[in-house]
């Protein structure tokens, strides 16, 4: 612009006819206004001269040339652009070093752009959703199977068992018994209902019971001592006709001594050894 002022508030010199700068109301001339206050560009490390356009971010300047990313060298001038220590890129090459990857689909999820996070693993929210019905799942309760999400009816319409005792899904867990899922807080005794799912049971016209139970109302009697057969132990007996014995209790009524592998004869309800019957 042709000068108003008299002189160069710096170096004095006539500033009739000649280009000038102002700076808190003092006119300088073009050499001394850039050689006291023009920026160095971060780029070329040259000052922005003040009949360049000097681009400023986060304290830091650029010339206008100089202003492109880091990696692919386009200009970033009016364009968007993202910072990673210190460095400017644009969002493509930003995305490309950076941004998180679609568990789904394995593309870029751009910075801007809405993505969920689910088990350490980030998705499109696009690519964030039922596998069978295909809905976005969103915040909903999901369950996943074999790398793949499900919304809950989804996943009940097409995994789950429903239980034999409650006929309610089984979601996780539980208890196969005689190829029938149960819960594991449904698998219990018929009789007293304690669950079994962590101990032994025995099994009868396909209902479970506790040894305990069984025992009181199931178990062979044994016919020497009268105790169950199939208490914890005892699960080893020897039947003849209608009776049974424990097969330490399997002796001679008459001497003790053990029939188990001999010969025995038979009185009423008892058993004696050959001698003892011969007497």
């Amino acid at each position: 612009m042709a000068s108003s002022h008299t002189d160069c508030h710096f170096c004095l010199q006539p500033l009739r006819g000649r280009k000038y700068a102002l700076r808190e109301e003092n006119a300088y001339c073009v050499p001394c206004y850039d050689s006291l206050y023009a920026n160095p560009c971060e780029e070329c490390k040259q000052p922005i001269e003040c009949n360049s356009k000097d681009l400023a971010y986060k304290g830091r300047h650029w010339h206008e040339g100089c202003f492109r990313c880091a990696k692919c060298s386009c200009s970033l001038v009016e364009k968007p652009f993202a910072a990673k220590d210190e460095v400017l890129l644009c969002t493509e090459c930003y995305s490309d070093e950076y941004s998180s990857k679609c568990f789904h689909c394995q593309k870029t999820i751009m910075p801007g752009s809405r993505k969920m996070e689910f088990k350490g693993s980030s998705w499109h929210e696009s690519c964030f959703v039922c596998q069978y019905c295909r809905q976005p799942l969103g915040t909903k309760p999901l369950i996943t199977k074999d790398n793949e999400n499900y919304c809950v009816p989804c996943f009940e319409k097409q995994f789950a068992h429903h239980c034999y005792a409650c006929k309610k899904v089984i979601t996780s867990g539980g208890v196969t018994y005689h190829d029938l899922p149960w819960h594991t807080e449904c698998f219990v005794c018929a009789v007293c209902k304690t669950q079994l799912s962590r101990q032994r049971f025995i099994s009868k016209d396909e209902q479970p019971y506790c040894i305990d139970c069984f025992s009181k109302f199931h178990a062979k009697k044994c016919a020497a001592c009268k105790k169950p057969i199939t208490a914890p132990g005892g699960a080893k007996y020897i039947s003849f006709e209608e009776h049974q014995w424990h097969r330490e209790c399997f002796n001679c009524a008459k001497c003790s001594v053990s029939l188990v592998g001999q010969e025995f004869l038979t009185r009423q309800d008892y058993i004696l050894c050959h001698k003892c019957g011969s007497a």
